[in-house]
């Protein structure tokens, strides 16, 4: 009997131990909201889910620096809207072509899994306007409108170029650091094919940023966007530095993604 009573309480230990998880999947909570914690080509991703979805499961994805100290405004007031939202950790890879393919592997298990819509928000944040942007130049066709604060858009303007780490920039992006000098890989050397899909972009920076300039990253991108027909609009937050991210009232640029976003 006490051999009986010591395997049940094992038993109930497992249950406890492994409760909310299934298939590889940890269930939590995120502001209210259901998480999903699960792991897609080596990485670990995460998956917000709303309390109702909305028609044709809309979907807002951050592609860095996921978390409340962050600017979650606008994902939040999304999802009380019906959207999903997500993130994927490929932080470190410089939106470089070895992260664009954890971004699709990503991408193809949230709309073949989870029915996501087949275009995406993507929302770009300081390095990750990196990754969101070229994701947006690989893939124009699953890209539903692009929302960049603060963005990094050029690694020659980055903080990181010619420091410790341009050495590994360049091992990302499999080339060379001479070769890095003339290659055409950041966003701003790649507006034409996300000009050309139609892709709306709303973008937020600080004019007194001066981590990531605003003159050589997102006010480049308006110009030239604008030059090549796509659409573009810039909030600008006067005085304010690289942070704190988004806007204290999120509307400007929820109202745009939900006016603008092709889904």
């Amino acid at each position: 009997m006490h051999r009986l009573r010591t395997l049940l309480l094992l038993v109930a230990m497992a249950a406890n131990l492994f409760a909310g998880q299934q298939d590889g999947i940890t269930q939590s909570e995120w502001h209210g909201y259901e998480r999903l914690d699960f792991v897609v080509s080596g990485q670990p991703a995460i998956l917000i889910i709303p309390k109702e979805a909305a028609p044709g499961k809309p979907w807002l994805w951050r592609a860095e620096w996921f978390g409340d100290r962050h600017g979650p405004q606008v994902a939040l007031a999304l999802l009380k809207r019906g959207w999903h939202y997500a993130y994927i950790n490929a932080s470190d890879r410089y939106g470089s072509p070895e992260a664009m393919r954890i971004f699709d592997a990503f991408y193809r298990r949230l709309t073949a899994e989870h029915g996501l819509a087949p275009k995406v928000v993507l929302e770009g944040f300081s390095r990750g306007g990196l990754y969101a942007f070229n994701f947006a130049a690989d893939h124009p066709d699953r890209v539903a409108a692009l929302y960049l604060d603060a963005p990094a858009l050029d690694l020659k303007s980055w903080p990181g170029y010619r420091s410790a780490r341009w050495p590994e920039v360049a091992a990302r992006y499999g080339l060379t650091l001479a070769e890095m000098e003339t290659a055409r890989v950041s966003p701003l050397d790649r507006i034409k094919p996300v000009a050309e899909a139609g892709i709306p972009i709303i973008g937020v920076s600080g004019d007194a940023d001066n981590i990531v300039r605003l003159e050589e990253n997102l006010g480049v991108l308006a110009a030239r966007y604008r030059e090549a027909g796509g659409l573009i609009e810039v909030i600008l937050k006067p005085g304010a530095g690289h942070s704190p991210h988004s806007l204290e009232d999120p509307a400007p640029v929820v109202d745009f993604i939900l006016r603008h976003a092709r889904r």
